[in-house]
């Protein structure tokens, strides 16, 4: 499944219907992605999964910022040079807001098209909070 394309911004129902509690997050959230997130800036990590669904692939990349993260080329070219099928985003957000901002919709989009066009899914793309995380797939599928 390719994750759909974000246009715009989310409704408000759709950000409510995307956020999933930490106690209920599935092994992957939990026991992949939220022990490499710290709580005090922002970190992409970038999953890359074979056709078996073993991960295959991964990537951390630290913010140049507080709040910023950057996918370059090399962190791409890195991830993908394995026999990667499908992708998972996740990042968190030190606000402890889970709702996407702009870059954020942005950031899935491109990497959406990206992936896209090099034959790979995007599963999904994460944003970690204390009390839980933000899934796009979630909230896209209402």
């Amino acid at each position: 499944m390719t994750l759909i394309e974000p246009i715009g911004r989310l409704p408000r129902s759709t950000i409510a219907a995307g956020f999933i509690p930490r106690e209920a997050e599935d092994d992957i959230a939990r026991l992949l992605f939220r022990p490499m997130i710290p709580a005090d800036r922002e970190i992409m990590i970038l999953a890359g999964f074979d056709a078996y669904a073993r991960l295959a692939s991964f990537q951390r990349i630290a913010g140049e910022a507080a709040d910023r993260c950057v996918i370059t080329p090399q962190c791409w070219h890195r991830l993908l040079g394995g026999r990667i099928v499908a992708v998972q985003m996740a990042h968190n957000h030190p606000s402890g807001i889970a709702r996407p901002s702009a870059a954020d919709l942005q950031c899935t989009r491109e990497a959406a098209q990206f992936l896209r066009l090099v034959g790979i899914d995007l599963k999904d793309h994460l944003i970690f909070v204390e009390s839980g995380h933000f899934s796009f797939r979630n909230a896209l599928r209402i």
